[in-house]
């Protein structure tokens, strides 16, 4: 996810393209099947494949950015034309939801942040795209409870939460810039929101509130996957940026690398 290296420069597609078929903007080719990475010679998938197909999603998020786990098994109820034979994946959702009470924009912003395996930027979803996803969800919305206004708010908070989680990554990346000179990029994310991490239940413990969400991102590392556990706390009304959230980011403790990063910064805050 978004869920960010995340230069202020975003690219926002234009109305025109938007009324493509949706399709057209899928990648030409399957990142899985590329035997080397684009970019940097020094990102290669790394040897277990099968976990790049472990790619579980938050329900918002879900076929939002492109990630092509491939192939793509269609159900019984998906028609075989619906299939992009280009890269094996059903187009995104940009159709309104029977009884929509209003349009919701099509258009799709690119991220700053890198994909792995790929010359590529993750998309972020559509207006359009999100509330067919909260729709999946079970969410059913009622007379006066939600605006177009609303949802234009939503995505853009949803997507600076996502640059604000990768720019927090990249500092801690940072103490590996000789050992990844090309930089980290995003492999693949999920959303944990009711699995709260050791350290979010410590704090609630001790009377602070659990956050409202949570993110597991996987980063490639110049060839090494490592992930990331982010909690979203709830920080009180949005900002002009369209921040409120609360991101506490840090490697997981998973590898001794990873222990020793967070050691290394506890102890750089702590005297400072």
């Amino acid at each position: 996810m978004g869920l960010s290296a995340s230069s202020p420069a975003v690219a926002v597609q234009s109305p025109n393209a938007s009324q493509q078929h949706p399709a057209a903007s899928l990648p030409s080719q399957c990142p899985m099947h590329q035997e080397n990475a684009n970019g940097c010679p020094m990102h290669r998938k790394t040897p277990d494949h099968s976990a790049e197909n472990k790619n579980s999603v938050p329900a918002h998020q879900e076929r939002a950015y492109e990630y092509v786990a491939c192939p793509v098994k269609s159900g019984a109820s998906r028609l075989e034309d619906d299939i992009d034979p280009s890269n094996m994946m059903p187009p995104p959702n940009q159709l309104p939801s029977p009884d929509q009470p209003f349009p919701l924009s099509t258009v799709r912003e690119e991220s700053s942040i890198p994909r792995a395996h790929s010359d590529k930027k993750w998309v972020y979803p559509s207006e359009q795209m999100f509330w067919n996803a909260m729709l999946r969800k079970g969410w059913r919305w009622k007379d006066d409870d939600i605006t177009s206004e609303d949802m234009t708010n939503i995505i853009k908070i949803h997507n600076q939460n996502n640059e604000q989680a990768w720019k927090e990554i990249l500092k801690w990346e940072a103490l590996h810039a000789v050992e990844c000179p090309c930089g980290p990029t995003l492999m693949r994310f999920g959303g944990k929101a009711k699995e709260y991490s050791p350290r979010a239940r410590i704090r609630s413990w001790m009377g602070y509130e659990l956050p409202f969400d949570r993110h597991d991102w996987i980063v490639d590392r110049c060839g090494k996957e490592v992930r990331y556990i982010i909690d979203y706390y709830d920080g009180g009304a949005v900002d002009k940026n369209y921040q409120f959230t609360i991101l506490d980011v840090r490697p997981a403790f998973d590898s001794l690398s990873a222990v020793w990063d967070r050691m290394k910064v506890a102890w750089w805050r702590w005297t400072s």
